[in-house]
């Protein structure tokens, strides 16, 4: 999920990412763990959700933004493409409309909803305080879980016991630093202002391990960067209270018709087995 644009990723075309809305827990932190399954959307209604009234609407215009991989981008032909992209067009093939699929800079998403010149934004776009105050989002449709990696074969497990008085790089003041500050404080915390540096000190061997967005940190791990140094350590971290509830997409505050015949659209792409088929084409490895 994001609240800001991402560092560029235009040349992980393909790279895998983590989707799914498992719990997991720590010794002794209340939460709860599961362990290693395939990627699972989040609980929904299914397509017995009442059809809304939509007569009126013979096309819908979405926004996204172009550098985010696999959620969208543009592949190798110059085709704006990614799970976001292909399932705001499911969605419109379900409810039989016309749809617009238009790729902006991520500053200029909210502006153009704000100013009427688009229904919804399918960007990744993450609800909290701000946001909220502008938009409102349909029910979920994937979650980006927290992970920890690490330099190959230096633990077993991810335990407060294990990492004790080890150093965990984090991004400075996100909500995985505050996660590990309420959950690790027998660890050592070491603050980077940008997640490419605090991957660069774990590959390097300054901190012992990592903790931050799945999403991000498949990438690195995958990609040709991380000198294939690094693997993933325990399961994925969804608590609510620090990682939020999920992906959705966004409307204009108060626009609940557009927000309601999404879900029912969304529902509907669930029920007909396209949004697994699109899981499969774009998250095509389990590693949870």
């Amino acid at each position: 999920m994001r609240n800001q644009p991402p560092t560029s990723l235009s040349g992980l075309l393909r790279a895998l990412a983590l989707v799914c809305a498992l719990a997991l827990c720590l010794p002794g932190s209340g939460l709860a763990q599961q362990g290693e399954g395939a990627p699972a959307e989040p609980e929904s209604s299914d397509v017995r959700r009442p059809k809304p009234d939509y007569q009126d609407i013979e096309r819908i215009r979405f926004l996204t933004d172009s550098d985010y991989p696999p959620f969208n981008y543009y592949d190798e032909e110059g085709a704006l493409t990614g799970f976001n992209v292909d399932l705001a067009r499911a969605v419109c093939d379900e409810l039989i409309v016309e749809c617009d699929v238009v790729p902006l800079d991520w500053a200029e998403l909210v502006p153009t909803l704000k100013r009427n010149e688009a229904d919804a934004v399918i960007a990744s776009i993450r609800p909290n305080k701000q946001t909220l105050e502008e938009l409102d989002f349909t029910e979920s449709y994937y979650h980006t879980p927290a992970r920890f990696i690490m330099r190959k074969g230096e633990f077993e497990e991810v335990s407060q016991q294990e990492l004790e008085g080890k150093k965990i790089g984090v991004v400075a003041n996100s909500a995985h630093q505050a996660f590990l500050g309420d959950f690790f404080r027998e660890s050592e915390i070491v603050p980077f202002d940008r997640a490419t540096k605090a991957m660069q000190a774990l590959k390097e061997g300054e901190v012992d391990v990592m903790f931050g967005d799945g999403i991000s940190l498949m990438f690195w791990v995958n990609g040709t960067s991380s000198q294939n140094c690094c693997a993933f350590l325990g399961g994925p971290f969804t608590e609510s209270r620090y990682f939020g509830e999920g992906v959705g997409i966004a409307v204009l505050r108060g626009n609940r018709k557009m927000r309601q015949v999404l879900d029912y659209g969304l529902a509907r792409v669930r029920a007909s087995g396209r949004y697994e088929e699109l899981l499969r084409r774009y998250f095509p490895f389990s590693v949870l």
